[in-house]
């Protein structure tokens, strides 16, 4: 059997909402119907794979129908998706490094001889989803393990961006950093990852909070987040280094105790590394994936680099976590949903983003307009 839907499909650089047909869930897999899917530029960078595939990798909606096997959501239940989906028996996992998974994880996975398909179909012929996910879509199937129950009344919209630029920027600073109380912060980029990073921050007790960007949109709303101070780096300053001149300025002259880059500027990689103080850390968050050359001076001294995956995120653990945060007023989700858009309007949502207005952007499916 299968479920008739749409889904934004796109093909060499093509994008379509198109019809699709959703195959029903086999063993140890869940049907869900999305009310909302937020989009981010790694889905406008996806759109360049030569293959058919369903975009969207963040999403929340509510179970259709469930596979044997399947004990933790049952149908009618509100749920997040995540792509971090642990098989918990592989040499990461035991170590506890979920997102690290070898067997289930669509970005680091050694041991799967090719990504899932056959859960969508287009004209009959199946696709490959993004993430092994596929949100852009009113139907998806998706393991098991990539669904976390909601509960509670955090609105679909909001909590549509827990599963990816959410996770990523408030696990970098809690999980991976570990960020104490009264550390000096600096936030490189201000998108959608960077306010969450700036959140993770205000929420463990960080100060100053340094919040740099050049959208004057997006400063304001990083102020309203947790920033205690906000830059916009010169129009000449390329490398940031009239940035980091400031930051020494702000703390005594040495230097921030933790920097994270969110720009997805390749060139900004290495910029966290110039307003860190000696023995601080700089996180590459967004995930710079190009070659670039590094002046290894930025390292003097005692500076650590890390380029972590997904902000160490451990589903089971993490999501309740963010809910709860949110419950208690501490997480702001509504206010960073600066854009909402029906799914024909889909293309309208990355025009924006790549002209940088607003912070994240979610795309809504059915009649609620993802308030559940």
């Amino acid at each position: 059997m299968t479920t008739s839907g749409r889904a934004v499909v796109s093909e060499g650089g093509r994008l379509s909402v198109t019809d699709v047909e959703v195959r029903d869930p086999r063993p140890g897999e869940v049907l869900v119907e999305m009310r909302a899917s937020g989009v981010c530029h790694t889905d406008h960078d996806l759109m360049q794979v030569p293959l058919a595939l369903v975009l969207g990798h963040e999403g929340a909606g509510v179970v259709a129908a469930v596979g044997a096997g399947v004990g933790h959501v049952s149908v009618g239940d509100r749920v997040v998706l995540n792509w971090a989906m642990p098989c918990g028996a592989c040499f990461q996992c035991e170590r506890g490094h979920a997102h690290l998974c070898e067997r289930h994880s669509p970005v680091v996975a050694r041991e799967r001889t090719a990504p899932r398909a056959g859960t969508t179909l287009v004209d009959g012929r199946p696709v490959l989803c993004a993430f092994d996910l596929g949100t852009l879509a009113t139907h998806t199937v998706v393991r098991a393990e990539a669904v976390q129950p909601l509960g509670g009344v955090i609105p679909s919209t909001s909590a549509a961006i827990l599963g990816c630029g959410v996770m990523t920027g408030v696990g970098s600073v809690v999980n991976v950093a570990r960020v104490p109380a009264g550390a000096a912060v600096v936030v490189i980029g201000c998108g959608g990852v960077g306010l969450s990073i700036v959140q993770g921050a205000r929420i463990v007790g960080a100060d100053p909070i340094v919040a740099v960007d050049r959208h004057g949109e997006r400063l304001e709303l990083a102020r309203r987040l947790g920033a205690s101070t906000v830059i916009t780096p010169a129009a000449d300053d390329d490398d940031l280094e009239g940035v980091a001149r400031q930051v020494r300025q702000m703390t005594g002259g040495r230097g921030a105790d933790y920097a994270f880059e969110s720009t997805g500027v390749p060139a900004l990689a290495a910029s966290p590394l110039r307003v860190i103080r000696h023995g601080g850390m700089a996180l590459q968050v967004s995930g710079t994936e190009q070659t670039i050359a590094v002046d290894m001076r930025l390292f003097e001294f005692d500076k650590t680099y890390v380029n972590p995956l997904y902000g160490h995120c451990n589903p089971e653990r993490d999501i309740p976590r963010l809910v709860a945060l949110y419950e208690q007023g501490d997480l702001l989700l509504d206010e960073m949903v600066t854009d909402v858009y029906p799914l024909d309007e889909v293309q309208r949502a990355f025009d924006d983003m790549l002209a940088g207005r607003g912070a994240k952007r979610v795309v809504v499916f059915g009649e609620d307009g993802g308030r559940w």
